[in-house]
């Protein structure tokens, strides 16, 4: 049972659902897609120097009260909790991203997702990972493609591990790999120490938000390109010229409050970061 008791009121309205939340597969999968199109998946706070805090009370502070975002440990962390607290039979599962990476080389399992057992199934919830956030529940044993509200998906096996694939054109695209091996708290606060504080993490050298929209599309940042997406065709690309403009697009497009005067720390930008 967890410790903290999570105001569930608050975190449906912070992502616009409406009506009762009880563990069916009609409020999971709707979730799925309310979450992620209104909690923006983003770094900042590591480019900040702020600590990364993973205990529950923190995680509704962040992204429910403060109306901020987070990558998987707090996205998929906070889930955890909500979902419990609703009554579903949740898992969290450790996977190693595979996006950009190619299958000769090994990254760390610093990923976090969800497992849920419902009316005899499993279903995988992952709002955490990045512009490949799911809008749809899928599967965890099927091998067919599954259609999502954005993109197609699919998991395959191979060699004993398994692989969230996404289809991206005319062919597919590893999002990570997994075992099925559970992640439990002490390994997510040690995942969660390296990702948010090693110089070799991507999230300490790179600026990085996403957002899944209702229509279909995904808006993202990387850095000081900021791109619109549908499935694997980008609809629109446009340079970030300044500090300012950063902070305008992220208050507009991602719903993203900083004063005027915050610099992110990360050598990637183009612009004066301080």
């Amino acid at each position: 049972m967890q410790s903290h008791q999570l105001n569930l009121d608050a975190y449906a309205d912070r992502v616009g659902f409406k009506g009762k939340l009880e563990p069916t597969f009609a409020v999971l999968d709707e979730l799925a897609l309310r979450h992620v199109c209104s909690i923006p998946f983003e770094n900042l706070d590591i480019l900040l120097g702020k600590p990364i805090k993973l205990d529950l009370a923190s995680l509704e502070e962040q992204l429910v009260a403060n109306k901020r975002g987070g990558y998987c440990f707090q996205q998929n962390g906070l889930m955890l909790g909500v979902l419990s607290q609703i009554g579903f039979d949740v898992t969290p599962l450790s996977g190693r991203v595979r996006l950009g990476v190619e299958r000769d080389f090994l990254p760390p399992r610093t990923h976090l997702f969800l497992s849920v057992k419902l009316d005899g199934e499993e279903w995988i919830f992952d709002a955490g990972v990045g512009s490949a956030s799911l809008t749809s529940i899928i599967q965890l044993h099927s091998r067919a493609e599954q259609p999502t509200r954005h993109e197609t998906r699919r998991i395959v096996e191979e060699d004993g591990r398994f692989f969230h694939q996404i289809r991206s054109g005319d062919h597919w695209m590893d999002v990570y790999e997994f075992t099925g091996e559970e992640m439990p708290e002490i390994d997510r606060q040690v995942a969660n120490w390296w990702t948010s504080t090693s110089k070799d993490a991507k999230f300490a050298k790179s600026l990085m938000a996403s957002r899944a929209l209702p229509t279909g599309d995904r808006i993202g940042i990387l850095n000081n390109q900021l791109t619109t997406r549908r499935g694997g065709e980008v609809m629109s690309s446009s340079t970030i010229q300044s500090a300012q403009q950063l902070l305008e697009i992220l208050r507009v497009q991602f719903d993203l409050s900083f004063p005027p005067e915050t610099r992110f720390g990360t050598t990637e930008m183009p612009f004066p970061t301080s």
